[in-house]
């Protein structure tokens, strides 16, 4: 019988690309999921990866074993959220992907509440680009993401994802103390094409005011008209929905959320 934690490691290398990545999702060092892997092929008497420079390739049978590991883990995943469904309280592993500046000024708070609260439950965070995020969620590697939309760059989601707005995020114009914009009420974004964006200090950048910190000396912040916005919320896998785990997690993201100024 083929061992379900062996499926997984193979399912994570497929997702991430490389053994390295995987163990990084899993929270396994690399020789560890090497070796799941090669307890793997001895299983199966089969090669399951091939060597391509310093990375590796899943052979054909392997992406058949990742097609079934995909819809098993799938199965696992609902019988867990009924289990803890019936138990009525947060409980098991819960695995958050967050982008940067999220897990900087959203994350800390809501990861200490749910270790007060839950103790039963064993969170874990992940930081991951919000759009590799969505992915990642529908596939099961992730239980639950933190991404954003720009007001001028939409992120799609597919329909079997269930997601929750946890707040808008504003956005300033940084730029050099002593520059022609600073004194300014209001700067309009037209009004920015020939600006030189690069880092502060040496140009101007936009930048986000969640997880943003004290502006260090010699960086002034103006406000935009219209002022950017990005609007941040929670996505998990509608089969999951019903897990306690989620609903205690949405609800954390949303208080602290709008405790950082999220409107």
């Amino acid at each position: 019988m083929l061992d379900l934690s062996r499926l997984r490691a193979l399912h994570a290398v497929s997702i991430h690309g490389s053994v390295a990545g995987a163990a990084t999702a899993l929270g396994y060092t690399p020789s560890a999921v090497s070796q799941q892997i090669t307890k793997l092929e001895r299983e199966t008497r089969t090669t399951l990866l091939e060597r391509r420079g310093r990375g590796v390739s899943l052979t054909e049978e392997a992406l058949h074993l990742v097609d079934a590991a995909q819809q098993l883990l799938a199965i696992v995943e609902r019988t867990e959220t009924v289990l803890e469904e019936r138990r009525g309280l947060p409980t098991g592993r819960l695995t958050i992907g967050a982008f940067a500046s999220a897990g900087r000024g959203l994350l800390p708070g809501v990861l200490a509440e749910l270790g007060r609260d839950h103790p039963a439950l064993d969170v874990r965070l992940d930081e991951v680009d919000p759009h590799l995020s969505v992915d990642l969620v529908a596939k099961g590697v992730i239980d639950l993401a933190v991404a954003h939309n720009w007001d001028i760059a939409p992120l799609p989601a597919p329909d079997d994802l269930a997601q929750a707005v946890i707040g808008l995020n504003r956005c300033d114009l940084l730029v050099p103390a002593g520059h022609p914009l600073t004194g300014r009420e209001a700067v309009r974004r037209e009004e920015l094409a020939r600006e030189r964006w690069i880092c502060t200090g040496l140009g101007v950048a936009m930048i986000p005011r969640l997880g943003r910190g004290l502006l260090p000396a010699g960086v002034v912040a103006v406000r935009l008209d219209p002022v950017p916005e990005r609007r941040l919320y929670a996505l998990w896998r509608t089969e999951a929905a019903r897990r306690p785990a989620i609903t205690a997690a949405v609800s954390a993201l949303r208080a602290h959320g709008a405790a950082a100024g999220l409107e």
